[in-house]
Formats: structure tokens, C-alpha cells, sequence
């Protein structure tokens, strides 16, 4: 492990000398003399008198440099049955002209503007016209009922919110306009001004003074020039766990931001200015933010946008179609798409038909990468199948496999070890460091990397409390696992009640939420229970109050979690139940109902009030 540990014991014993040599490697407008503000624990600040802009790292300084023509962005939509490839000079032209139509609409360096997209170019358009003017981003993901995307609205009050006419599911089309419009009635600080994108596909109505067509705005629209900004600004705002209250929303500032991405391409995906880098994901999610719009073109590489699904659009071979067409080098999805694929061509046939020779590692994150799709995905594509290990929090990888540095043996079930600027312990409940093999909460020991979270956004306490209250002097990733003899790590599962539905994050609570205001439940409890091709989904147990019916019930709770909460959630699971387990002091045992749904041989806690509930529950869960 010579390389890699080498770099790691050096970014842990000197990080401000090694992220200072990272930060050579980004174009400044203001270079940074000071690395690292350590004056203010538990609050570190990374290049805190530096001065940049992310879209000129993004776009405009490869023009600059001659490399115009080259393809910045690639948009395969099978569903629409359209691609087109944006070289740098149009990606920066189209970026400059609508940062023109924010800055006509009155937003400036600060000012936040909401996005609620599906997966089309302008939504990169979008993110990057705001970064250009030092406005901040908050990306909803375009699978959010009007509920959750009010709450979001109302959290980061955007002078704009940027949207389309509809999103196109391989099944069915999604009008995005109608949530919007129910999200801005309930919410208590609507936008001034929304941009709709019209797709041919399903135009909607625009209210007259407040709705403005992306298309007539972009006709007549005049480039505006990068607006730098402090490294210590905020870049985005990206909300997370899907909690009913106050959103929890991540804090991602400009400097480190472009300064950890930056240093990953290379170092950890092995990427070069120039290659295809793919990840199959969302722009909704973290890894949409970190590796579909900022990483590869603060590179230099070409982006791959991707509107469709793993499978039935059209067939299991639609991933390998486009590694093909493309000439894809590395590939980043979620272990739930491999899943899913397997599923619909376990013999891998549809791999055969294609010629992904291009195509030289899997990376893979969101959720546990299960050794049965390992071993399926290492087979059959004859390529290295790199799990790793981050959060939206985190922003980039904590634990991954350096390919760019050095390549370690991979171990089934394990993201590998933690990535430079990661000073990762496994905790017991005391606070002492366990040995090796044996379990406890991963946490990371302060300062963070640059490109983490330094806040949430409007709620430094909230921050301390959900993170670094735990155990002072360290972050609490709400994970739990080991760390094995070889220094690798092993993550177990949280350690909460989130849940992790095909990478996407939710917790139980907001779902519970939902199931109590139905006038028959008198109590509910939600838990995350495996699923072959989600990774989890959410499970409901519910007791009625008496005298009311069951008749038809969990049909209507299912209904009112699509609705509030959205298809996200893949909420179909209810099951009514006399009685949920409990504590004396009335705690909910979730943690023991998850265990006998997982099948394992879950003991009776001594804490429990009536035994003979858990007994009655038992086939239930099991069956």
C-alpha cells in the first residue's frame, strides 16, 4: 500500500501543505496564503482568503486554453429518443446567456434560485448560470411532491425557481408544473419570478407576471461575465433525509469544493482531460452535483446526462449502449441499477452485444454493495467493480479504492480504505477507539477535507448537534462498521432510522409522519427492510384506533405517501397490526423489528414492556 499510504498518512500529519499543493491545480482570482483557519473549532474554514469562480473552472478557462471545440457534455435521452453533444464553447455560451437571464431577474452573488428539473441539459445550465454569478443553487429532486418542495422553498427562499413542463418516465410523463404550482400556494416565501423549460413532449400553462418561458428568455439574453466570489461562499444548498420539519439542508462552499473534486478525477477515477466519464445518476442527488455537472468539467473531461433508466429504456443492454456509442471510460451508478439489470439479464447477454472495451472500472455508491452483484458485475464485464463509501454530506468519496494512485485488492463488501483528508475511527459509545474487526460508529476525527459540509445552512446548532455533539473532536457519519487487520473499511449500516432507498436517502419518521394523520391510525412505525433491487424500502406497521376499520387502509396510507412525500419513497408496504413493541419508558423497538424482518434471531430486549407483542409480531414481519 505504499503509494496510498503515503499520501494518506500525509494528508492526516500536514493537511494544509497537501491541500495546498491540491489547490495549484485550480484557477484562482485570488490565490489563497492562508490553507486552512483552525481558529474557530469545531467551524474549519478551507482557503478562507482565496477568491475564485466555479463555472470559470468549469467552463472557462478550458476555452481559454484552446480546448473549445472539444465535447463538454454529452445528453443521451432514450425516452425522447434524443442526444446531442455541447462542445465547451456552446456549453459556456448557453451558461453565460442564461446567468444573463437570472441577473435580468434580479438575481446577484448570494441570492438563491431553486431547481426542479428532470434530467436535461438545462438543468447543468442552470446550476452552472448560478455558480457563474455567485447565486446559490438548491436542486429538488423532480421525484418531490408539492409538500416537500414547499419546504424546501421556504428554507432557502430563492428569488427564482427554475423548472420544466414535465419529466418523461419510460411509462408515464410527470407534469413537474402542477407540484409547483401546489408547492407555491403552501409555501410562505414563493419566488418572484419561474423559468419553465416548455418540452415538446407536455407544454403547460404559465401564470401571467410570475412564469417566464426558458426558450423566449434565452432568445433575446446577454451574456454575463463570472462574478468571483470568497472560496468560503456558498456554492449550493442540497437538502437531505427528507425530514417533514425543517429541512436539513447541506451546506457546499466554492473553494474546497472545486479543490476535492478536482483532486478525485484524477487520483481516485484515474480520469484525463479529454476521457468520457458517465455517472448514471440524478442531478437531484449528491452525486449528480459532485460527478454528472462539477467534477468532470472542472477536469476538463466530457460529461455523459442520461435520461433513462437502467432497464426499459428500451431493454437491459441500455447501460452498455451508451458506454458503447460514447466511448465511456469510467462508469459511476448505484449497486440498485446493477441490481436491476442483473434481474432482467442474469446471464449478462445484453453485455455481449455491445463493445465497451472503453470502458475500464465500475464505480459504484448510494447504498451497500452486496457481494452476490460484486461478483455478478466483476464477471460478467471483466473490469475492476469499485464500491466506495460518501454522503451528501461528505460531498466526495470517504473510503474508495485510489485507482489513479494505486490500485489496492478489492475485498467484497468493503468500500477499501479512507480516502486522503479522511481520519476515519471507529468509536465505542465512550468515545474509545475500537480494534480491529470489531464494530462501532464511524466517525471521522475533525478537521473534514475540503469540498465537506462546514454547515447547514441557517442552522449552525443544528450542525453541532447532528454531527460533532456526539463525540467532540469528531464527525458523526450515522453509519456503523469495522475496520478489518488490512486497514479496510467495512460500513454495517446506520446507525439512525434512515433509511436508504436506491441511494436516495429518506427517514422513517417523515413517512410516519404521514401514516399518523390518517383519522384511523392511532400509532405507526416505520422500518427499512431489505429489497433485491432498491437495497431497502420502507415498511409500515400500523395500529388502529379503536372501533375504526382496517377495510382498504393500506391502500389509502400508500396513496398519502406518494402524495406527500412522493414515488421516491417506494412506499408500498403496510401491514395493521394490534400492537407495536415497546419499551417501558414507550420507545418504539424499531431496531428489533428490523432485525426479525432481516430474519435474524432477535433476542427480547430486557427493556420491554409486554414481550407477548413482539411474539404476535414476529410471523408478520417475517413473512
Amino acid at each position: 500500500m505504499s503509494g496510498y499510504r503515503e499520501l494518506h498518512d500525509a494528508s492526516i500529519s500536514d493537511p494544509a501543505e497537501f491541500w495546498a499543493q491540491a489547490a495549484q491545480a485550480v484557477t484562482w482570482s485570488r490565490e489563497p496564503q492562508q490553507i486552512l483557519d483552525d481558529t474557530n473549532p469545531p467551524f474549519y474554514r478551507w482557503f478562507p482568503d482565496g477568491e475564485l469562480n466555479t463555472c470559470v473552472n468549469a467552463l472557462d478557462r478550458h476555452v481559454a486554453a484552446g480546448r473549445g471545440e472539444q465535447a463538454a457534455l454529452i445528453y443521451d435521452s432514450p425516452v425522447t429518443g434524443t442526444k446531442r453533444t455541447y462542445s465547451y464553447s456552446e456549453l459556456l455560451d448557453q451558461t453565460a446567456r442564461f446567468a444573463g437571464v437570472l441577473r435580468g431577474l434580479g438575481v446577484g452573488k448570494g441570492d438563491r434560485v431553486v431547481v426542479y428539473l428532470p434530467m436535461i441539459p438545462e438543468a447543468l445550465i442552470t446550476m452552472l448560470a448560478c455558480a457563474r454569478l455567485g447565486a446559490v443553487h438548491s436542486v429538488v429532486f423532480g421525484g418531490f411532491a408539492p409538500h416537500e418542495l414547499a419546504i424546501r422553498i421556504d428554507d432557502a427562499r430563492p428569488k427564482v425557481v427554475v423548472t420544466a413542463s414535465c419529466g418523461i418516465e419510460p411509462s408515464r410523463t410527470v407534469e413537474y408544473k402542477p407540484m409547483l404550482d401546489a408547492a407555491i400556494e403552501r409555501a410562505e416565501f414563493p419566488p418572484e419570478h419561474c423559468v419553465v423549460v416548455q418540452r415538446d413532449h407536455l407544454r403547460c400553462e404559465l401564470i401571467e407576471g410570475r412564469d417566464l418561458d426558458w426558450h423566449e428568455l434565452m432568445a433575446t439574453a446577454e451574456a454575463a461575465d463570472p462574478v468571483p466570489v470568497a472560496a468560503t461562499d456558498p456554492l449550493y444548498v442540497l437538502y437531505t433525509s427528507g425530514t417533514t420539519g425543517k429541512p436539513k439542508g447541506i451546506v457546499r462552499d466554492n473553494g474546497g469544493h472545486a479543490v476535492a473534486l478536482l483532486w478525485t478525477m484524477r487520483h481516485l477515477y484515474d480520469m484525463e482531460p479529454g476521457e468520457v466519464f458517465w455517472a448514471a445518476s440524478d442531478v437531484g442527488w449528491v452525486v449528480g452535483h459532485s460527478y454528472i455537472v462539477y467534477a468532470p468539467l472542472l477536469l476538463g473531461a466530457t460529461t455523459v446526462l442520461y435520461e433513462g433508466k437502467p432497464v426499459g429504456t428500451p431493454d437491459p443492454g441500455a447501460f452498455w449502449r451508451v458506454v458503447s456509442e460514447h466511448g465511456v471510460k469510467v462508469l459511476f451508478t448505484a449497486p440498485t441499477a446493477i441490481r436491476a439489470i442483473r434481474k432482467e439479464d442474469p446471464d449478462g447477454a445484453y453485455v455481449g452485444k455491445y463493445d465497451i472495451s472503453t470502458l475500464k472500472y465500475l464505480f459504484v455508491a448510494g447504498e451497500r454493495l452486496d457481494p452476490d452483484t460484486y461478483h455478478w458485475a466483476t464477471e460478467k464485464l471483466g473490469i475492476p467493480v469499485v464500491d466506495h463509501w460518501w454522503q451528501t454530506e461528505t460531498g466526495w468519496a470517504i473510503a474508495a479504492n485510489p485507482m489513479g494512485v494505486q490500485q489496492l485488492p478489492l475485498k467484497a463488501g468493503s468500500p477499501t480504505v479512507p480516502m486522503p483528508g479522511y481520519d476515519v475511527r471507529i468509536l465505542h459509545a465512550d468515545g474509545e477507539d475500537c480494534k480491529p474487526g470489531e464494530e462501532g460508529a464511524i466517525c471521522i476525527r475533525l478537521p473534514l477535507p475540503p469540498g465537506t459540509l462546514p454547515t447547514l445552512w441557517g442552522d449552525d446548532e443544528r450542525y453541532l448537534r447532528s454531527y460533532l455533539s456526539e463525540h467532540p473532536g469528531y464527525y458523526l457519519t450515522g453509519d456503523g462498521g469495522y475496520i478489518d487487520e488490512d486497514g479496510y473499511l467495512f460500513v454495517m449500516g446506520r446507525i439512525d432510522d434512515v433509511i436508504n432507498v436506491a441511494g436516495h436517502r429518506l427517514s422513517t419518521g417523515s413517512i410516519e409522519a404521514v401514516l399518523a394523520t390518517h383519522p384511523a391510525v392511532a400509532e405507526c412505525a416505520v422500518i427499512g427492510v431489505a429489497d433485491e433491487i432498491k437495497g431497502q424500502v420502507p415498511r409500515g406497521l400500523v395500529v388502529l384506533k379503536a372501533g375504526a376499520s382496517g377495510d382498504g387502509l393500506p391502500a389509502m396510507l400508500v396513496a398519502s405517501v406518494r402524495d406527500e412525500i412522493g414515488a421516491v419513497a417506494s412506499f408500498k408496504l403496510v401491514d395493521v397490526v394490534p400492537a407495536l413493541p415497546k419499551t417501558r419508558s414507550g420507545k418504539i423497538l424499531r431496531k428489533t423489528m428490523r432485525g426479525i424482518a432481516a430474519g435474524k434471531d432477535e433476542p427480547i430486549p430486557s427493556t420491554i414492556e409486554d414481550p407477548s407483542v413482539l411474539d404476535a409480531l414476529r410471523p408478520i414481519l417475517r413473512r
